[in-house]
This record gives C-alpha cells, structure tokens and sequence, in this order.
C-alpha cells in the first residue's frame, strides 16, 4: 500500500485577486546578497566578502492577515459566542482531534455563483455520493471559485453554504468543513445585492453565523478539490498555533492510502 497526497492548499503570494484590496498580502523579500551586511553585524569583524560567495540568508518580511492563503477559522472568528451562549474558542484552542479525519466531497460547481446552498442540496449530494455523514468527517465543498483562484473575479464566484446547510452538517457531528472560495458564505457581491432587495440582516454571514448554534471551524481558500473523489481518503489541516487568534494558516492536505 502506498501513501500519496494531494496538496489542498494555494501558496500565499502577492499580485493576484486572492482576497479584498485592502486585505491583500504583502511579502518583502531579502535576498542572500541584500542580507549579507545584515549579517555580519552577528559577528563582529566579519567582512562580506568573507562569506561564501558573499552571501547572507535568504528571509521575508509578511505583514498579512491570519486570513490570507489558506486558512483554518475558529469559532472566535464568528462570534463571540458559540455553542449557544458559550465563549468561542480561538485559534489555539481548536481541538487536534477535529483537524485530521475522513474526507468528504460535496460537489457543487454546478451551483450559480452566489447561491445559497440548503439542507435538501446536501442530502441530494450525499445521496448521489452514496455516503451517510459520521461524526468528525471532513465536508469539504468543491465551488466553481476554485477553478477562478487569482483570477479578477475570484472575489464573486462559487456558492456559499447558508446558515441550515451549515447546521444540518454540524448536527451529524462534523465539525471541520471547507471551501475553494473565498468565503464559507456566499460571495459578498451577491449577498449585498439580496440584502438591498429584502434588507433582511439574518442573510449576511449566515453559514459563519451557524457557529454561534453549534461551534465549528472551517477552511477557506482551499485548492486542488476538483482532484479529489468524493470520499477514500483523510483530510488534514492542523492550524498555525497564533495565541488567542481568529485563524490560523493551514497546509491542507487529502491523504490516500491506495
């Protein structure tokens, strides 16, 4: 048996459409010959040309959001509460055991961008898929946002998982799904739009809002989910360990045992 594994996440770069304007990334990068005077100031009587080729170290400056590239959100990015009433726990807190688990594929490219997904599209997935939800099973969401990543209208494709979708796959014990769009949610554009035309607030934000009910997290930005199978596989997506954060970048990654 061999292990492969198939890489879920996008890397976090800079000049391309891969989140708001002023939400975007920024890496400086230091090259060895840029870093060279800064370190020698380590040692003190070491010259540049001392050093191997007169290089220093290769290093990057970020300043960037916990949300940027792909990410795992914890509850405390959702609200303040969670689990009814509960403080939601942060980045630091969220449970190992929810991070690595079985695989599930929902499949809904197919969806227009801005829909809202129900409980009846994901039992009419599941069925087709043949699959009975388990507790901590991985539901990742495969959106026609991922096929769009950096591309200018990344921002306003997919469909977003609505606040009874949310709940129906936290209520099977799931706690842990994922998206190739931007956002859990449907794309703000859309989401404006329907506010403007009904000025009902309840629809903005109503998947992340779900966690207030039930706590859970979710990945965003995720990559590659068009090459995954419907379910066979383990998902894993251990959260960088920021104290007291809202998100945490994440390798994300499907593992197949074949």
């Amino acid at each position: 048996m061999a292990r492969r594994i198939v890489d879920l996440s996008v890397p976090l770069e800079t000049g391309i459409a891969s989140d708001p304007q002023p939400m975007l990334p920024q890496i400086a990068y230091l090259d060895h010959k840029a870093s060279a005077v800064q370190m020698t100031q380590f040692f003190p009587g070491l010259k540049v040309e001392q050093l191997p080729g007169g290089e220093g170290w290769a290093v990057e400056q970020l300043n960037i959001s916990t949300h940027n590239g792909t990410h795992l959100d914890a509850p405390y990015h959702f609200h303040s509460t969670m689990n009814d009433g509960e403080r939601a726990i942060t980045i630091d807190e969220v449970p190992l055991e929810w991070c690595m688990g079985p695989g599930v594929k929902l499949d809904f490219r197919h969806l227009d961008d801005g829909y809202v997904v129900t409980p009846a599209d994901v039992e009419a997935e599941l069925k087709r898929i043949g699959h009975t939800l388990k507790p901590l099973d991985i539901v990742v969401v495969n959106t026609s946002a991922g096929a769009a990543y950096g591309q200018p209208d990344f921002l306003s494709r997919g469909c977003g998982m609505g606040r009874d979708a949310t709940l129906y796959l936290l209520d099977r014990g799931v706690r842990v799904t994922g998206t190739d769009a931007w956002s859990w949610d449907a794309p703000f554009l859309h989401t404006a739009r329907r506010f403007a035309e009904t000025g009902d607030p309840s629809i903005i934000w109503e998947g992340h809002r779900a966690g207030m009910k039930t706590g859970y997290c979710h990945i965003e930005k995720l990559s590659n989910l068009e090459q995954l199978p419907a379910t066979g596989y383990e998902i894993a997506c251990f959260p960088f360990k920021i104290r007291g954060a809202s998100a945490g970048f994440t390798r994300a990654v499907a593992i197949f045992n074949d």
